[in-house]
C-alpha cells in the first residue's frame, strides 16, 4: 500500500479533496536539485473540513472514478 503526505490545494469538490505533493529530483548534468509538484484528487468518504494548506496523509486503492484513486487515512486533518 503506497502513501503520500501533500498540502491541501483545493477543498471546493464533494467528497473530495486536491493535494499537492512536491518532490525534489536532481539534474542528470548539473547536479543541481529542482521541486517537482504533482497533484492528486484524493477521496474525503465522511467530508470532514479542511482548510487550504492543511497536511495531510493518503493512500492508494481502487479507481473510485476517473480521477480518484486515492483516499484519506483516517486521523485528519493535520497542520
Amino acid at each position: 500500500m503506497r502513501s503520500k503526505k501533500g498540502i491541501v490545494s483545493s477543498t471546493k469538490q464533494e467528497k473530495t479533496i486536491v493535494v499537492t505533493v512536491h518532490t525534489y529530483k536532481n539534474h542528470p548534468k548539473y547536479k543541481k536539485r529542482y521541486r517537482v509538484s504533482r497533484k492528486f484528487h484524493v477521496h474525503n468518504p465522511e467530508e470532514k473540513a479542511f482548510e487550504l494548506g492543511d497536511t495531510v496523509t493518503f493512500y492508494e486503492t481502487a479507481p473510485i472514478s476517473k480521477l480518484k484513486k486515492w483516499t484519506l487515512i483516517e486521523p485528519q486533518p493535520t497542520k
